[in-house]
């Protein structure tokens, strides 16, 4: 999705990974959770940090700090899981994204957000599909369904379902 089809008002969740502010479309979010223990799954990337246990079904824990190239997340009172539906090839998969903490929901208007940042040829940066301005900060908002590459998917796919 680009910046020209975000033309109204959405709601977004925010959270903070590191120091930085992210945001997801809130249509794409199913739940906060607290983070509790998380089930290693033996022979998977760094970034799949396990799978939990959500009311019967097993849900792959990606560590987004990870898949960003930052250092991996602690466990604190505020650490969380955001359950999100991630579409991909006409599939849905729900996983669980760990963020250091939820901020809040926002309602963003269209002119309050800006288009990705072009950051040369060989830095992919679809999965931003904009930055939204709130105050004085900035706020990186991703494309969920263009964080995880196919691949991505399907490791995680395996580990739901070991």
């Amino acid at each position: 999705m680009s910046i020209a089809e975000i033309d109204e008002m959405t709601q977004y969740l925010t959270f903070k990974l590191q120091d930085e502010v992210f945001a997801l479309d809130i249509s794409k979010v199913r739940e906060v959770l607290d983070f509790t223990t998380v089930t290693k799954v033996p022979r998977m990337p760094d970034f799949l940090r396990g799978v939990i246990n959500l009311r019967g079904s097993v849900v792959p824990v990606i560590d987004l700090r990870l898949k960003f190239g930052m250092p991996i997340t602690a466990k604190t009172v505020n650490t969380c899981v955001i359950i999100v539906e991630v579409k991909l090839n006409d599939e849905t998969v729900i996983l669980g994204v760990l963020a250091d903490s939820v901020q809040e929901v926002m309602d963003l208007e269209a002119d309050a957000i800006e288009p990705a940042p072009r950051i040369g040829t060989h830095l992919k940066t679809d999965f931003i599909k904009g930055m939204g301005k709130h105050k004085e900060t900035f706020i990186m908002i991703l494309d969920i369904d263009k964080v995880f590459t196919a691949d991505d998917i399907e490791i995680v796919k395996d580990a739901g379902s070991e």
